[in-house]
């Protein structure tokens, strides 16, 4: 395969794994974000609400599903430009320029703005994404198990709090 003909597929598949670097990023700074005192739901609230509610009720679950999602998002935009960017610029300057682009591009487009945004919309942002980040705990159910244990573990073993993410979510 040329140079030039990985160059297109590559750019689609990192803008696309922008995107759910952003979905990620604004939706732990949305559901993390809520009022205490949100109401917790009913038989008449909507299946969205319910949702939110039971990913609410996990909190280190929850936490663990969206950072392993956009680790793993992020390190494949990682790779791919790294791929790129060493099919265009002198061995030399690989690792360095793809660094920079890579960093520029997560941080403006996968955290700064979409958690800006996940703040800004709190409440409407949190009941959009309940459904589909329930959909990728339950994809990456293994490894969210795995992580929750081993971080649980080695956080207690430190002497650390292993329910540090309650705070933000307890429903008083």
């Amino acid at each position: 395969m040329s140079t030039y003909s990985i160059l297109g597929p590559s750019l689609v598949a990192v803008v696309l794994l922008l995107l759910l670097s952003a979905f990620f990023s604004s939706s732990e700074s949305a559901i993390f974000s809520l009022p205490d005192d949100m109401q917790p739901a009913t038989e008449d609230s909507t299946k969205d609400s319910r949702t939110l509610q039971q990913l609410r009720a996990n909190p280190h679950r929850l936490l663990v599903t969206l950072l392993v999602g956009n680790n793993l998002v992020n390190i494949a935009i990682t790779s791919i430009v790294t791929l790129l960017v060493a099919r265009f610029v002198p061995p030399g300057y690989t690792v360095v320029l793809a660094t920079l682009c890579v960093s520029v591009l997560v941080l403006v487009f996968g955290e700064i703005v979409p958690k800006s945004y996940g703040l800004g919309h709190a409440a409407s942002w949190s009941l959009r994404v309940a459904r589909p980040i329930s959909y990728v705990e339950r994809v990456l159910r293994p490894l969210v198990a795995l992580f929750d244990i081993v971080t649980r573990w080695l956080t207690s073993l430190i002497g650390g709090d292993q329910h540090i993410e309650k705070p933000y979510l307890d429903e008083d």
